[in-house]
Order: C-alpha cells, then sequence, then structure tokens
C-alpha cells in the first residue's frame, strides 16, 4: 500500500472553520498555530503524513519542518497556496495515495484529475473529530486495569 498524505489548504479551513475565523480575526498566527496542532495530532495518531500549505508573502516558497511534524508549505507573494497544492498533486498524485482537504473547487478537481481525492473543510473536521475520540477510546482502553 503506497503511503498515505494529506495536503490541507491552510487558508480554505481556517475560513471555513467559525472557530478558526474567529481567531484569525483577532490573531492570524494563533488560527494557523492551532491549526497546525490539531494536524500534528492526527498525523501522530492516524500515520498520514500531512502537508500544510498557505499563502505567503516573502519572495521564495518557505518551508517549515519539525522533525517528526508536520511539513509547513508558505507560498511566494506571487503565488497562491493554489498552485504549491497543484504541483505537489502533480507531481507525487501517481506515487502517494493522496486526499486534498479545501473547498475550493478548482483544487478538488485538481486532485481527482491527478489520481487524487479530497475532502472539503467540514469533512477534515469531522476526519480530526473522530480520529480523536478514537484515540481516546484505545487510551482509556489500555489504560484500564
Amino acid at each position: 500500500m503506497p503511503e498515505r498524505y494529506l495536503i490541507v489548504d491552510g487558508h480554505s479551513v481556517i475560513f471555513g472553520w467559525p472557530n478558526l475565523r474567529v481567531r484569525h480575526d483577532r490573531n492570524t498566527g494563533a488560527a494557523r498555530e492551532e491549526l497546525i496542532q490539531m494536524l500534528t495530532h492526527y498525523q501522530d495518531r492516524s500515520g498520514v503524513h500531512v502537508v500544510l500549505v498557505f499563502d505567503g508573502r516573502g519572495s521564495k516558497v518557505g518551508q517549515q519542518n519539525d522533525p517528526g511534524g508536520i511539513q509547513i508549505f508558505y507560498s511566494r507573494s506571487d503565488q497562491t497556496a493554489d498552485s504549491i497544492i497543484e504541483r505537489l498533486v502533480a507531481k507525487y498524485g501517481s506515487r502517494f495515495a493522496m486526499t486534498v482537504a479545501t473547498s475550493d473547487r478548482a483544487i478538488q478537481q485538481t486532485a481527482i484529475s491527478f489520481e487524487g481525492n479530497f475532502m472539503d473543510t467540514d469533512q477534515l473536521k469531522s476526519l480530526l473529530d473522530d480520529t480523536a475520540r478514537s484515540f481516546a477510546r484505545e487510551l482509556k482502553k489500555r489504560n484500564a486495569p
């Protein structure tokens, strides 16, 4: 079975989830950090590699990758996160099992055209919540006397 990857359109998620949208309106960095933390927990619990992509402001593509953490890309100021997601799916879609989490229809169609799957931001929220509940149940079961 090929390795599984979840590519997340960061701003699509932030603007799609009311709690993150409110946080973003007050503090953009805090909203990003909360999303990063949730996705890191998901990666740790599921074994699925997570790649998070944000629109950036710099002159070159930025990348953040803590050991054992999720991989994070920030686009250049003259490009969008969408273009990075499209490039990743086009390059790796046939080699890995890829799912793109976004509410952007064009990106969803790109994922399909390169043998990937997609989920919208509500489906991602459900996936993360279900994985957290399943992990908590398993932990409770293992710790039971």
